[in-house]
């Protein structure tokens, strides 16, 4: 039996109410009574190498000394493991009887009292659900934002959805709130919201959210947004270059956008959702952003159209500042600062006229929106902007501009190598283009961003789009998109 085994709290399997006062249990130990507070670290320290210290989790080894008095003084022990008997010399090892014999230090009882406070959620509900229902009555996986945490309860976690509630508040950090979904995201609307259920604390969702340097205000109930896409926000960000252009789709509140800002990077930014737009303001205008972000508010289809127009007719150009920097050498040797002519650190910084990124995160079904990119600079309003027959003479090879890159989220299944999975996205991404891509012409990857539900993978597909779909001219003589 491991340490953390043995400390396993009381089981209270008939438990539907919480009582923390339940969760109490008194382990009887062994212990090295330290004789001079000065030793600690020499006994620790022999009793770690010949593996005799108490090893639990969140339990220190060096205590106070379990008499008051002697513990009133400072006095200190150090825990044992639990098969070393404090009235039972044939348990201690060489190193203890040495220690005891030296009088460093002298083999106590302990009597070692934990309660509710010390145990895990996990290990609370697993004292609570019956072993045969341990598997599926209780969630392992949630998320949290700001004060809110989010879970996402099955039929099976019903009848403990309150000690739930209460066992995460207790043992999370900063949670003053427990929702549950109670529908899928985007059943109830077309934004990404969704109905919940307060399990415990008030009912304000609005939260202050610090990510990559930045810092976002909404309402969770009004706005979609997902803590687990942190690292994904990030990865994406980082493939943009300071001073190019993004096209954001589907930008919610602005977790891609706002940090590209923070970057240099031009990016239009576009939500649906009139409450994320306003966030989405706020969160430029707090982050002082406005200078590389705007953001807007229309259908995804027809922003993809309409930014690209108009990216191409409008101007923009940023002064920035590097950082001071450099010193020089007296004669003497002695470093001083170097004089620098402020105007010489000073850069512009000129908004392309060409997207060189297109970024649309709705997994569901953001691939439905990829028909927006066939004849892209060869139809009105895109080709009335352009103002060419032939656009292609704007991209290489007739000039340094590459053709944009797509980053279209989606949902798949799962796999050890996810071959299957990418062939599927592929057809998926060709049905919409009406242009095969393959895994080997994709002129990209395909990224395994995170798994969603047992059977179920986000991925993102980044490509260049071909030139073969961006150039296609329209059949007949109406060359306007529709959607």
């Amino acid at each position: 039996m491991s340490d953390d085994t043995m400390f396993r709290p009381p089981v209270n399997r008939a438990m539907r109410t919480l009582d923390r006062s339940l969760f109490q249990k008194t382990f009887p130990l062994a212990a090295a009574r330290i004789a001079n507070n000065k030793d600690i670290s020499l006994v620790r320290g022999a009793l770690e190498k010949s593996k005799d210290v108490l090893s639990a989790s969140r339990l220190q080894s060096v205590q106070h000394d379990p008499l008051p008095e002697l513990a009133s003084q400072g006095r200190k022990c150090v825990l044992l493991r639990p098969d070393v008997k404090h009235d039972d010399p044939s348990t201690w090892s060489p190193t203890i009887v040495e220690i005891q014999s030296k009088g460093t230090a002298s083999i106590v009882p302990y009597d070692l009292h934990l309660d509710y406070d010390h145990w895990t959620y996990d290990e609370i509900m697993s004292a609570i659900v019956p072993e045969a229902d341990q598997e599926d009555a209780y969630p392992k996986r949630f998320s949290q934002v700001g004060h809110i945490l989010h879970l996402n309860l099955r039929e099976s976690h019903q009848p403990y959805k309150d000690i739930i509630a209460q066992v995460l508040k207790d043992k999370s950090h900063n949670v003053e709130t427990v929702i549950s979904k109670v529908d899928n995201v985007g059943d109830e609307s077309e934004f990404r919201t969704f109905s919940y259920e307060v399990l415990i604390g008030h009912g304000d969702l609005n939260v202050e959210l610090h990510e990559e340097n930045c810092t976002f205000r909404f309402d969770y109930g009004k706005v979609y947004w997902n803590s687990r896409l942190q690292g994904e926000h990030r990865r994406m960000v980082r493939a943009f270059k300071e001073g190019e252009a993004v096209c954001d789709v589907m930008a919610g509140v602005g977790p891609f956008a706002v940090p590209a800002g923070k970057k240099r990077i031009f990016t239009w930014a576009n939500d649906l959702n009139p409450e994320s737009y306003a966030c989405m303001v706020e969160a430029v205008g707090r982050n002082k952003v406005g200078q590389f972000v705007r953001a807007f508010n229309a259908d995804g289809h027809a922003f993809i159209r309409d930014a690209t127009a108009d990216l191409f007719r409008s101007s923009r150009r940023v002064t920035v500042k590097a950082a001071p920097g450099g010193s020089r050498r007296k004669a003497g040797g002695e470093k001083v600062p170097a004089t620098v002519d402020p105007k010489s650190l000073e850069r512009v910084l000129v908004q392309p006229r060409i997207f060189s990124h297109y970024v649309m995160n709705l997994p569901a079904n953001a691939i439905d929106f990829l028909p927006s990119f066939i004849g892209l600079y060869a139809r009105s309003p895109v080709s009335e902007a352009l103002g060419t027959d032939d656009p292609s003479t704007l991209f290489a090879p007739h000039t340094g501009v590459q053709l944009p890159m797509v980053h279209v989220y989606c949902f798949g299944t799962k796999s050890d190598d996810n071959v299957e999975q990418e062939i599927d996205i592929c057809k998926r991404i060709s049905e919409k283009l009406e242009f095969e891509i393959t895994r080997e012409t994709l002129d990209g990857e395909i990224f395994d961003v995170r798994d969603v539900a047992p059977n179920k993978r986000m991925f993102c597909a980044s490509f260049r789009l071909p030139a073969e779909v961006a150039f296609r001219k329209p059949d007949g003589a109406d060359d306007r998109f529709v959607d």
